[in-house]
């Protein structure tokens, strides 16, 4: 497809004279309750799969199946280029939602799609359906355009149904079907933009390890005046811990943490500083009254592009009211840690083990569990596909599109680590979407932006997205 504004209109003229057709397939697909969390809705989440397959397989693809998982089920669609030569894309996304009642504070039925001042209130709307929707409108306007009856790419979709409920068998599916999965370039479309003014690109996202830290003391409560002073109190020795976990820099103070972080670079500073950010709204936002952090950092620095540690919870001991002088049995520390690009799961558990034997006195015992931990991610400003990605959000929004990272973790490392092929997002949702919250949304005009990306992106990736 050739970058000119003739070649761009005409992708806008295809996208806006069958948006009433596509919001109308968008809604149909929104009103079945897909929601993964509650076990009575698991015919509704795979009626969900079987309502995208059918759809998918109309599009064009040759390919569109169901696959089953112990919990919900995915959906896999192919659509080879016949380009032996070409370069094969994965997209990812996922048709599970979000928990929603009327009286969680909906102004309208949560599946029941409203359009209103250019909005369409659903839940999924833009998380995650809309955004994955939108690539089928995009396929469909890039082969219209440019006369082709397959696109430029090998083009592969994989759309979880368990997303929502932390992904617990995602890793297990692609590895069993990682011949099938095989790609040069993953593209996520469950993201969003810094706001709508300002369209952006994300190029990472942390890892998550977390734990719980269970202390044991005495064999029971025991008395604090004939006890206390002359023995360990488990509860102490977790405060202690939780005290322990930053230096007076507030970096963490975990022997070996930082080993092979990925530092940020002066390019990726200045291009963070560009953003329109506003911390005093931000604030607002986290119900915050000041920023605090690892020192050096600006705000942005640090929750997108620096691992942190966080006391989660605390506890042991007395709660009730009043007091009750003891040396509580047992005490209990819950943390977790977000990861950045060059550090290693395994490694930063054992290094936690090792700091929390470490610190602990003769006379505590101690146990600590870990939950299923998600690895970092990261694709360098210069890798072609990426640059493929930036232009074809420029073509579809005419205007230049900075860069973020996020903050949070998801499923978009486990596919880097299997496949072994680069994670790109494409996103258009905005943070006043309300993803997870009453009244989620999503802005129409962005999402057939989203739409006229997806058209632009197979014949920029097909010429430019190889390392």
């Amino acid at each position: 497809m050739s970058n000119t504004p003739d070649t761009d209109n005409a992708v806008r003229a295809y996208v806006d004279s069958h948006r009433a057709a596509f919001l109308a397939e968008l809604s149909e697909w929104l009103r079945i309750p897909s929601v993964s969390a509650d076990p009575a809705r698991a015919d509704d989440v795979r009626r969900s799969a079987q309502w995208l397959r059918d759809h998918l397989a109309a599009t064009g693809f040759p390919v569109a199946e169901i696959w089953d998982t112990p919990g919900a089920p995915a959906v896999f669609a192919e659509w080879p280029s016949g380009d032996p030569d070409a370069l094969t894309v994965l997209v990812y996304g996922h048709h599970d939602v979000q928990p929603a009642d009327r009286e969680d504070g909906w102004r309208t039925d949560p599946f029941e799609p409203v359009i209103e001042d250019g909005r369409l209130y659903a839940r999924g709307a833009a998380d995650d359906k809309g955004q994955v929707l939108f690539h089928t409108l995009g396929i469909r306007a890039h082969l219209s355009v440019t006369g082709r009856g397959a696109p430029a790419v090998n083009l592969k979709l994989l759309i979880e149904g368990e997303e929502e409920s932390g992904s617990p068998h995602f890793p297990e599916l692609i590895r069993a079907h990682a011949d099938r999965l095989a790609c040069d370039t993953v593209i996520v479309s469950d993201t969003g933009m810094w706001s709508e003014d300002t369209p952006t690109v994300c190029t990472g996202m942390r890892g998550l390890v977390d734990c719980q830290i269970d202390l044991h003391g005495p064999g029971q409560d025991i008395h604090s005046g004939s006890f206390g002073g002359a023995v360990p109190n488990p509860a102490t020795e977790a405060a202690r811990l939780a005290a322990a976990l930053h230096d007076a820099d507030r970096k963490v103070a975990i022997p070996g943490f930082y080993d092979g972080v990925v530092e940020l670079t002066d390019r990726e500073r200045a291009l963070f500083a560009e953003l329109p950010f506003d911390e005093a709204g931000w604030l607002r936002t986290a119900h915050s009254r000041a920023t605090l952090g690892e020192a050096g950092y600006s705000t942005l620095e640090r929750i997108w592009a620096r691992p942190t540690a966080e006391v989660n919870g605390i506890g042991g001991g007395y709660q009730g009211p009043g007091g009750k002088t003891i040396v509580p049995s047992a005490a209990q520390l819950k943390l977790s840690f977000r990861l950045v690009a060059g550090q290693d799961v395994e490694k930063v558990q054992a290094a936690v083990r090792d700091w929390v034997a470490a610190r602990l006195p003769a006379g505590i015992r101690h146990e600590i569990t870990y939950w299923g931990a998600t690895r970092p991610c990261l694709t360098p400003l210069d890798h072609p596909a990426l640059q493929s990605v930036v232009r074809a959000m420029g073509r579809a929004f005419g205007q230049e599109i900075r860069f973020t990272r996020e903050g949070g973790s998801g499923p978009a490392a486990d596919l880097q680590d299997v496949l072994g092929s680069p994670v790109l997002f494409l996103g258009i949702s905005v943070p006043s979407d309300g993803w997870h919250a009453p009244n989620e949304k999503v802005e129409l005009g962005l999402l057939m932006k989203g739409a006229e990306t997806a058209a632009h992106l197979w014949d920029d990736l097909a010429e430019n997205g190889r390392e």
